[in-house]
């Protein structure tokens, strides 16, 4: 897997699976099953483990016994976050906590004129935070993302769950995103976008991540830097099985290049990625 190609894995089948699950015995009974699920993957989805246990071995210079152990744990950690994400479309997210640190940085941003614009990345997950945020921060939260799922599966969650609690803006080659982007920052709205995967024929720049040479898109960081809003990253971090800690940093407000946008945003992903390795979720050949 050398790319990203902006697709998510799945069948309905499986999801159909693990709603019932959740509704029926609940979260943690999902876990359980999950754990199974993943330790299949594990085995066997080769290059997917091959590119996280390089990963770990060439950006954060484990040693390889390590690497292996952690790319085990990342897999099930990332099938917890899936049910968590499928426990808030079927109504049993009042089980998860979480503390926000800085989260009076949104509070601004909700209380301006201009809405704002968060930049992610897909260490722990990100997605989850729209839900967890909804009783403290009331400004709509439009998330910018990929329209390359399965059609299906969209359809099935649509119609099962009423989908995901917050808008989406899917990303169109004809650029009509730039314009629902507009029109929400216009309407105070809150703007996510995961910043952190490159997928083929997107524009993108070369950065330094963790020491090596990496291909970031440069698209959230345009858009963050040409829309008059104020700009902060935040991630949202799976610290117990009921509990997230989220974070922002402070926001960027003033004119500024993309570039220097994505290489503040790469600084503090560092952090994060150190901080959490077992939650980066991003699973192709990350450096060149």
């Amino acid at each position: 897997m050398k790319r990203w190609d902006g697709k998510s894995r799945g069948s309905v089948i499986g999801y159909k699976i693990f709603l019932f699950f959740i509704k029926t015995f609940g979260v943690r009974f999902a876990y359980l099953i999950v754990r199974f699920v993943t330790y299949y993957y594990f085995l066997f989805a080769e290059k997917n483990r091959k590119a996280i246990i390089d990963f770990y071995t060439e950006g954060l210079e484990f040693t390889k016994k390590k690497a292996v152990r952690l790319a085990r744990k990342n897999f099930f950690i990332f099938g917890k976050t899936l049910i968590d994400r499928s426990a808030f479309l079927v109504g049993k997210g009042d089980i998860f906590t979480y503390t926000f640190q800085n989260e009076q940085y949104l509070l601004d941003m909700q209380n301006g004129s201009r809405g704002g614009i968060l930049l992610s990345a897909h260490v722990g997950n990100w997605e989850i935070a729209g839900n967890l945020l909804k009783k403290r921060v009331s400004s709509t939260i439009n998330v910018v993302m990929l329209d390359a799922e399965m059609e299906k599966i969209k359809e099935f969650l649509q119609n099962t769950t009423g989908g995901p609690q917050f808008n989406i803006i899917p990303i169109k080659d004809d650029l009509s995103h730039i314009i629902r982007i507009n029109n929400a920052l216009s309407n105070n709205e809150l703007i996510a976008i995961g910043a952190d995967r490159f997928i083929e024929g997107a524009k993108y720049a070369e950065f330094d991540f963790l020491g090596k040479k990496a291909k970031f898109p440069m698209g959230p960081f345009i858009i963050a830097a040409k829309f008059n809003a104020p700009v902060t990253f935040v991630f949202a971090v799976k610290e117990t099985d009921t509990h997230y800690g989220l974070s922002a940093t402070l926001p960027l407000d003033g004119k500024m290049k993309p570039e220097e946008v994505a290489k503040l945003y790469i600084a503090e992903l560092e952090k994060k990625v150190r901080k959490h390795p077992e939650q980066w979720f991003n699973y192709y050949n990350y450096f060149q």
